[in-house]
Parts: structure tokens; C-alpha cells; sequence
């Protein structure tokens, strides 16, 4: 269940300027609170960005009872999952909780106790050791001056004065890291620091560097940091302490939510990963996709769907796809051929975003794999909605990196929308979408800032109507996508961008995509 403090935040949030509007809005226009919305019309009517946040506030409220965080393997995420489960068994779904087992991994700790307080981003080695040490930092032979190139710690030699008991500062730079842990190790060192070069202004030479000692091991902790962060700490009388905790093995839970109608053997599906990354809420990824494919769910709750419709909330996608993975994995050759197709909608509301398509065909020509046969078919479906609410629209192609993976593993037709994550905004990008060139998609991917905020609420609002149609038009058949015909009224969409006039659905678009007043 939802803790009481969460409930209180989120009553707070509403009150208090998370929301500049009235709550009673959430609900939607009173017709839907109990019509059967089994048109895209009346579907699209009732599916609103309101209710779409009031979702992601949700998570962010989660998320500011328990550390800033949703990821699995924390309370965070715990509670997202019963969040979910309350809603969907509220709406009247069979919701089920398939369980897998997960390898968690906490993040490391380093603290800068004197001469200041401060805490710093740190990645733990591969080969570390474990343990919670505090002590006195003393650099080890770096050079903080421009270029900057140095051998710290390369030497045993570079030790020769080094106190044991004290936590040794390295720097990135002439011998592998591996050399430089075992040297402080041998030299009687607590713990192991190791910061960035800083030799060049690229990201990849400033920013936490993620040491691997592998093949060795050491047997004290060994983490590493930015450049900045190990100037900080190189400062006279510094003390810090360092915590490596082992990684725990626990059970994580996806949440599968279905429909009581439909032909069970003819399943539609569609999920989003409901997990964040440890050092942030997640709010945009993918408190975006997961917020919206709760409110479409919710207004789709009375529709009596010709297919089963199957929705998932996935766990543990940050780590590597693992709860979508484990869910594939679990199904029979016969279960997973009972799946028509699957949906991903991962990061649907990125600031500086663009309506990314998956390209289910590499009509894109960049040469990527195509997904399998019925792909080319959904990315049309998506493409026609963005043409009936004149919004352009981009091929990108399946790489592996989001829950769709695994579906398409084992021949699964599979499609979805993405507005971008780390990546950078063209110039002509920024021409048809707006927002700035030269900037990431989100320049709060899997940092503190991805919070209720971090959203571009045209883009989530659009895409929400998107999620919406593309779910109600295979509910109720999915002859384009693998032959087995449904409803009459609901043809297979073409790429021409409409639905054929005889589909008896009406207009689209019942409401505005402006943004709201926040």
C-alpha cells in the first residue's frame, strides 16, 4: 500500500503549486467517468494531460518520501508498484505482480567531511572491495595543472610517504587503474579515490569515471569520481568517508495488468518501464511513459476490447532490461505466440524533445535491423496519428536499448515512441520541432533534476493521445499487423495517414494540445 506520508505529499503537491490547476479536473470530462470510450473520439476526449500528471506527481511524491528515488531494489520503487496496483485494480483489471530475481547494486557513497561538507557523484570499480571507511585524503602524485598529465600512483615508489590508515586520491592518467588500487592497497591505504584526468575538455575526460580493475581484485573499496570532485578533495585537511556496500540479491516485481475481455489468444501489449535510476526520481524516464499508459488504461477501463489488451509496468530496466527480459523469458513458445504485438513507450515528454518513431522496417534507410514482420505496420499506425494532428514525426531504430528488446528477440511485432534521452538536437531538428540545437533530448537523463518539472508538456500531451489511439485501434482489431481480423469500424490503418472514411470513428481530436497553465 501507498504509505501515508507519500498520500500526504501528494495531497500537498496538489495544494501547494505542483499542480497550478484544480484537482477536480483530474477526473476528465464527467461523461468519462462512466461512458464506454470505444471510439478514438470518446477515448482521446477522455485521456488528458491533467491525467497524466497527476501521475507523475504522484512519483514524485514517491520519490521525495523515500531518498529522490524510484529504482529498484529501493522503497522508491516499492511503492510505485503499489501505486500502480491500487489504480489499475481500482479501474477493474486482473492485475497480477510477476516476480524475478535481481542483483542489486547500491550506489556508493563518498562524503567530504572536512574541510567542507560535500557529497560527490561516485562509480564503484569492478573489483572493488566493500566496506564504510573514514579518514584522512592524501593525493597521491596528481597534477591538477593543465594538461595535467601525470603517473599517479603508478609506482610503488609513489607511496613511499603515504600514512596507512588513509584514504588514498589518484588521479586517472599513464598505467591502469588496477595498478594504482593494488599500490594503495599494498601501501596500507583504507580506501581508494580515483578522479578523472581533466586533460581535455570531453565529457569523458571530466565527468565520474567508472574504474575496472578486473582481472584483479582488490579488498578495500575503490571508487572513482570527477575531475572536479578530485580537486575538491585534494584541498589541505581534507577527510572524507567512502562506502562500497555489496550487492544484495532481491526479487523485483513487474506489474501486468489485463483486460477481463478479449480473445485470450490474441493478446495486445503495451508497457513501460516503471523504474528510475538511482540518482533521480525519473520523472521523464519513464515517469512520462508509465504515467501516460496508466490514464490511457484507466479511460480504456470500460471498452470491451475484440483482443485481450495486457498492460505492463516493467522493473529493473535501468540494469539492463531485466524485469521485461525475465517476463519474456518465463513465457512458453505458446504464450509468447499468443502475443500480437507489443508497444514500448519509453521517455514520451522530453524537454527538448522530438516525436521519434521506431522504425519498424529501416525505411529510414540507416541500415539498422528491421523488427519482425507486422513492425512496418505500427510504425504506420503511429505515423498516421501524427499526420491527422499535423505534428512531423522521426524514424529511430530498435537498439536494443528499451523493454521492446526482448520482445522482438523472439519475433514479437513491436513499435512505440521515444522523444530522446542523452542525445543531441540537431540544428534541423530544432527548425521543426523548436527547442535548442546543440543540447540533449533531456539534459536531465538519469541525473537529480529528471523531476515533475523536467517535462515538455505539448510533447507529453500529444503523445498521450498517440498511446491512446494506437492501443484502442489494436484492441479492437490487429489485421494489419498479423492478419486476424477484428471490429468493422476500426480497418487497419495505412500509411497515407487517415482513418479510411468508413471507419465510423469520427473526429480525432476532441481537445487542444496547448500547455497547461503550471
Amino acid at each position: 500500500m501507498i504509505s501515508k506520508t507519500v498520500r500526504i505529499l501528494i495531497v500537498f503537491a496538489m495544494f501547494m503549486g505542483v499542480f497550478a490547476y484544480a484537482p477536480d479536473v483530474f477526473a476528465g470530462p464527467a461523461a468519462c467517468d462512466n461512458r464506454n470510450n470505444n471510439t478514438h473520439a470518446k477515448l482521446l476526449e477522455c485521456v488528458t494531460l491533467e491525467g497524466v500528471r497527476e501521475h507523475q506527481a504522484a512519483f514524485q511524491a514517491i520519490a521525495d518520501a523515500n531518498g529522490g528515488t524510484r529504482a529498484s531494489g529501493t522503497p522508491g520503487y516499492e511503492e510505485s508498484v503499489d501505486y500502480v496496483v491500487e489504480r489499475m485494480t481500482a479501474a477493474g483489471y486482473n492485475v497480477t505482480l510477476h516476480t524475478f530475481p535481481f542483483l542489486f547494486v547500491p550506489l556508493p557513497v563518498v562524503q567530504q567531511t572536512a574541510p567542507i561538507n560535500a557529497s560527490y557523484i561516485a562509480n564503484a570499480a569492478v573489483g572493488t572491495g566493500f566496506g564504510s571507511v573514514s579518514g584522512a585524503v592524501v593525493p597521491v602524485d596528481i597534477n591538477l595543472t593543465p594538461p595535467r598529465a601525470n603517473n599517479s600512483g603508478c609506482e610503488a615508489s609513489d607511496f613511499a610517504s603515504f600514512p596507512a590508515g588513509s584514504i588514498a586520491l589518484v588521479q586517472r592518467g599513464t598505467c591502469p587503474f588496477s595498478t594504482k588500487a593494488l599500490n594503495a592497497e599494498a601501501a596500507g591505504a583504507i580506501a581508494v579515490i580515483i578522479f578523472n584526468q581533466g586533460d581535455t575538455a570531453a565529457p569523458d575526460r571530466n565527468n565520474a569515471v567508472n574504474p575496472t580493475l578486473a582481472p584483479f581484485t582488490v579488498g578495500i573499496p575503490v571508487v572513482g569520481i570527477s575531475f572536479a570532485d578530485g580537486a575538491a578533495l585534494a584541498q589541505a585537511g581534507s577527510q572524507a568517508t567512502v562506502t562500497v556496500s555489496p550487492p544484495q540479491n532481491i526479487t523485483v516485481e513487474n506489474v501486468i495488468a489485463e483486460s477481463k475481455g478479449g480473445d485470450p489468444n490474441n493478446v495486445v501489449m503495451a508497457g513501460a518501464h516503471l523504474d528510475s535510476v538511482q540518482r533521480g526520481p525519473g520523472i521523464n524516464d519513464n515517469g512520462s511513459g508509465s504515467a501516460a499508459l496508466l490514464e490511457v488504461a484507466e479511460q480504456m477501463a470500460k471498452v470491451k476490447p475484440r483482443n485481450k489488451v495486457r498492460f505492463a509496468w516493467w522493473g529493473a530496466e535501468e540494469a539492463g532490461l531485466v524485469g521485461s527480459t525475465a517476463y519474456v523469458n518465463s513465457l512458453s513458445q505458446a504464450e509468447q505466440d499468443k502475443i500480437a504485438l507489443y508497444l514500448n513507450f519509453d521517455m514520451v515528454g522530453s524537454p527538448n524533445y522530438v516525436f521519434f518513431i521506431y522504425d519498424g522496417d529501416d525505411s529510414d534507410a540507416t541500415g539498422a535491423p528491421a523488427g519482425p514482420t507486422g513492425s512496418a505496420a505500427i510504425e504506420k499506425t503511429f505515423e498516421a496519428f501524427y499526420n491527422m494532428v499535423n505534428e512531423p514525426f522521426k524514424g529511430t531504430d530498435f537498439t536494443g536499448r528499451s523493454d521492446y528488446g526482448p520482445f522482438i528477440a523472439v519475433g514479437i511485432p513491436s513499435g512505440g515512441l521515444f522523444t530522446g534521452a542523452e542525445g543531441i538536437k540537431t540544428a534541423a531538428e530544432a527548425a521543426i520541432w523548436g527547442g535548442t540545437a546543440g543540447e540533449q533530448y533531456d539534459p536531465c537523463y538519469h541525473i537529480a533534476c529528471d523531476t515533475y518539472e523536467n517535462v515538455n508538456l505539448h510533447a507529453l500531451d500529444v503523445n498521450s493521445d498517440a498511446i491512446a489511439f494506437a492501443l484502442l485501434q489494436y484492441a479492437m482489431s490487429t489485421e494489419d499487423v498479423n492478419g486476424v481480423g477484428g471490429k468493422g469500424n476500426f480497418p487497419g490503418v495505412s500509411g497515407g495517414g487517415a482513418i479510411p472514411s468508413n471507419s465510423g470513428q469520427g473526429g480525432l481530436h476532441d481537445h487542444d494540445h496547448e500547455p497547461v497553465a503550471e
